[in-house]
């Protein structure tokens, strides 16, 4: 017996893998069980296990799969998912890749219609303070739908019917397929743009939740909630609900309901007005009526019969104010004379020449001090002017004239101090005590005068 070479294991998981990828029944099997251990990859792929109550089984969902699904994979959730069963060789464990996944007894669109109504419910959208009031008589409608469709003509019909006066502008749109909800977006934002009209219809006629999963996408709810004018929701039949109608200013059962919500019947107000001229001749009849009644009961009234009792007792309480106040001011003057009176005998037993001598006799002292001192202080100034004009009288360079000298000087002004500034024939000034004359040098003697001489 030949002896057995044992394998690797990287051989014999080889092995394996090859068995589970060539075995026909393990390939687009269909698997339903519960959710566990779900994670959402970063990059978009969905790892989790399956499992019901005696086993479990690894799976995965690349994301180029994953991106097919329409709802939120939570745990717990019962799913069937169609894929391939295969190896993983590194771990040496086995699972499903899925391609397919389903909520078990319920389809993809509408488990994914009830996650996002809820999630948008939850962010506020469908609140009923964020709904906008419809125009009560609109100007104008505007209407986006298909162009082809029955919807659209019933609008038409049902608007033109009711209020011939409004008009419709109609924004062509795409209302079935994977462009349709970009395109419904589009012409929201277009109508808000353009400002023709006061009130919007976003709507198709009915079919299956496929067809109308359009108003269920998020970006027309959410261009919905934005529009500035008031949108009336009606998608489907009366028994068809969109994310659209929850999110919507109103939602209206069919297409033709919405055109009777935003159009008025014009037959309707005109009957609603005549009932409302026919209250106001009515209103105006009893309040004329009734004023009537109360002109005539004051008409009756005793004042109007007798109008001098309005001012009578007034003119009797004039008369009492007028006899107080006489009466008052006949006592203020009494009060005044006696005072004046008491004040005229004072001032006849006043003596001012009593209460003035002494003031007298000390003015008439300060006085007589004043002139003490004036008299001594002149005094003393002429005694001090005597000294200081002998003072200057002795230093004055010309009193020395009394004494019989003389100043001379020449035509010029300059005192002439020496022999050197003269010569016969100069004329000169000399100045004696009482006056002055001119002279003229006839000769000149440069010998010094002998001072015993």
């Amino acid at each position: 017996m030949a002896e057995k070479i044992p394998l690797t294991v990287r051989a014999l998981t080889k092995y394996i893998k090859l068995k589970f990828d060539y075995d026909g029944n393990l390939q687009n099997v269909l698997l339903k069980g519960e959710i566990s251990n779900f994670k959402r990859h970063s990059r978009g792929h969905f790892y989790f296990s399956i499992k019901d109550e005696d086993a479990q089984i690894n799976a995965v969902m690349f994301a180029h799969v994953a991106k097919s699904v329409q709802f939120e994979p939570t745990n717990g959730m019962q799913v069937i998912v169609t894929g391939n069963v295969s190896v993983y060789e590194v771990a040496g464990s086995y699972s499903i890749h899925v391609k397919k996944m389903t909520e078990d007894g319920v389809g993809n669109l509408y488990v994914a219609f009830n996650q996002m109504k809820e999630r948008l419910a939850d962010q506020g959208l469908f609140d009923e303070l964020h709904k906008q009031e419809l125009p009560r008589l609109p100007r104008s409608v505007g209407v986006i739908t298909s162009p082809t469709g029955a919807a659209v003509k019933d609008i038409i019909s049902t608007i033109k019917r009711r209020s011939p006066n409004v008009q419709i502008y109609v924004y062509k749109a795409l209302v079935q397929g994977e462009q349709a909800a970009a395109d419904i977006v589009e012409k929201i934002k277009m109508a808000n743009e353009q400002g023709l009209v006061d009130v919007l219809i976003v709507g198709r006629g009915g079919g299956s939740i496929e067809d109308l999963w359009a108003f269920n996408e998020e970006i027309v709810a959410r261009a919905i909630f934005s529009s500035e004018l008031p949108v009336i929701s009606a998608v489907g039949h009366e028994t068809d609900f969109t994310i659209a109608d929850f999110v919507a200013d109103l939602r209206a059962a069919t297409p033709t309901a919405a055109a009777e919500i935003a159009a008025p019947n014009i037959v309707d107000i005109v009957t609603h007005l005549r009932g409302l001229q026919s209250r106001l001749n009515r209103g105006l009849q009893n309040i004329t009526k009734l004023k009537g009644i109360a002109l005539q009961r004051l008409s009756n009234h005793y004042i109007m019969k007798n109008p001098r009792a309005l001012f009578e007792s007034r003119i009797l309480r004039l008369s009492q104010l007028e006899k107080g106040l006489n009466y008052n001011l006949e006592q203020k003057l009494a009060e005044a004379k006696r005072r004046l009176e008491i004040l005229t005998k004072g001032l006849q037993t006043f003596e001012p020449s009593r209460h003035t001598t002494g003031a007298r006799q000390r003015l008439v002292h300060l006085d007589e001090m004043l002139a003490q001192v004036a008299m001594k202080k002149l005094d003393e100034t002429k005694q001090r002017y005597f000294i200081l004009n002998t003072k200057l009288e002795l230093l004055n360079p010309l009193s020395v004239l009394n004494k019989g000298y003389a100043v001379a000087t020449s035509e010029a002004g300059d005192v002439i101090s020496n022999i050197g500034q003269l010569s016969v024939g100069t004329k000169i000034s000399v100045r004696v005590s009482d006056g002055e004359f001119v002279a003229t040098v006839d000769g000149v003697n440069n010998k010094k005068v002998n001072n015993e001489q």
